[in-house]
């Protein structure tokens, strides 16, 4: 613990070294994250102002937009203001702070997609029980066992760091805090603890992944009993489930449960679900979805026309 001392700050190597490729950057990060603010914001005023926010898919759907936007802002803000600087640096509470911060997001967000899949589950297969098994007070229900767990999961993650002993170098290869760049830096043996890492966190989200496509697999096989009306309704909201989960658990997968020691591919994976997944769930949600293109033309025309007035 003594040795551990020894470092009060980590320095964040970043993306990139050349300047110019940096400066192009940061107006691509920023963009992205203007997108992702105003994105998700158009999503959670259009289900609140909306009939949608009646119904339990888009309740959820509203706390994903949620998570995405606070997921993201406890890496691009840092990230952005990196970008600008000839040296980065974060405190070693800070970046504590941002690990658990990440990964509490993170595993709410996985959480809530759980959730919605087992929403869709119930009213495709179950649709004369639905309004009992969804109600309100359950979807508030599981929407506070998803941020208890999202809470279990990332102290772990921070119990874990701030147990490692960091007597220098300080340099972590990456754009932000996460518990693999900084095992690292340790100087002790972490074998023992990567391998539980991956045995929890890395299969977690590989059985995870493959649960939730099994649920809609289901889900569709049982679209061929339902009228065309009712499938092409369900798969566009199935449809749009699919993609985010397809791009938010792909690179996670190949992140925490690591085939080499290839950085540039881990910041690349990180890239995915921290910053571009977060980007188009709004696009996939209101673009392939019908009930949500319907919703924004009401909600949004009103206040135009309100305005005009």
């Amino acid at each position: 613990m003594e040795d551990r001392n020894n470092v009060t700050e980590f320095i964040l190597l970043g993306l990139f070294n050349s300047q110019e490729v940096k400066e192009v950057s940061l107006i691509f990060f920023s963009l992205c994250y203007l997108v992702i603010l105003m994105g998700n914001l158009f999503i959670l005023t259009t289900i609140r102002f909306s009939q949608l926010n009646e119904q339990p898919m888009y309740f959820f759907l509203s706390y994903l937009s949620f998570m995405d936007v606070c997921f993201t802002s406890t890496v691009a803000p840092k990230l952005i203001v990196d970008l600008l600087a000839q040296r980065s640096t974060i405190s070693y509470n800070n970046c504590m702070a941002q690990m658990f911060y990440a990964h509490f997001f993170g595993a709410a967000e996985i959480f809530i997609l759980v959730a919605m899949a087992f929403d869709r589950y119930v009213a495709i297969c179950k649709p004369l029980h639905y309004m009992v098994i969804m109600s309100r007070k359950v979807c508030r229900l599981i929407v506070l066992a998803s941020c208890i767990g999202a809470f279990l999961h990332s102290i772990m993650q921070v119990l874990i760091a701030v147990q490692l002993p960091f007597c220098g170098p300080n340099k972590i290869d990456h754009y932000f805090c996460d518990v693999f760049p900084l095992l690292k830096l340790a100087c002790t043996d972490t074998f023992s603890l990567v391998i539980a890492l991956i045995g929890t966190t890395g299969m977690l989200s590989i059985l995870t992944f493959i649960s939730l496509l099994i649920s809609y697999i289901i889900i569709l096989t049982t679209l061929r009993t339902h009228s065309s009306e009712g499938r092409h309704k369900a798969l566009s909201t199935c449809g749009s489930h699919i993609t985010v989960v397809i791009m938010f658990f792909v690179p996670l997968i190949f992140t925490y449960v690591p085939t080499d020691n290839s950085v540039i591919e881990d910041k690349v994976f990180a890239l995915f679900y921290t910053i571009i997944a977060p980007m188009f769930n709004p696009f996939i949600y209101s673009l392939r979805n019908t009930d949500m293109k319907n919703a924004m033309r009401k909600v949004w025309l009103q206040k135009l026309v309100s305005k005009g007035k």
